[in-house]
């Protein structure tokens, strides 16, 4: 019995990657901003998200590491992302630690459209 693995090239697994990663930041935004709160809907971002984030995992699925990284680092945002929203005592600590993930979420997100630009350039 031959299993065929779906190959995804580097290309698509960057940009998927980079686009997670924007959608991410756009759920944190909304946390922080109240401009973002209007310009993202909370409908659109959730629905972006979902679609994407099944969209990596899916293309992860033969590297089981680096898919748990993924995930794992999705739900931790959106644990904060909650944490905020909730308005109680570990808002401030959950606020805190939102900003530090934004930061590291702009420097991944960074790195990766640079790295899609040399891909495609190739």
């Amino acid at each position: 019995m031959t299993v065929q693995l779906a190959v995804h090239s580097h290309i698509d697994i960057t940009d998927a990657l980079a686009r997670l990663y924007v959608f991410l930041a756009q759920s944190m935004d909304r946390c922080v901003s109240e401009a973002a709160r209007i310009n993202y809907s909370e409908a659109d971002v959730q629905s972006h998200l979902a679609s994407t984030k099944a969209t990596v995992l899916d293309m992860l699925a033969a590297n089981q590491v680096v898919k748990a990284k993924v995930e794992q680092e999705c739900n931790r945002i959106s644990s904060l992302v909650t944490a905020c929203l909730m308005g109680d005592a570990s808002k401030a600590v959950a606020m805190e630690e939102l900003q530090a993930k934004r930061a590291e979420l702009k420097h991944k997100t960074m790195a990766l459209s640079d790295l899609l630009a040399v891909f495609r350039a190739a």
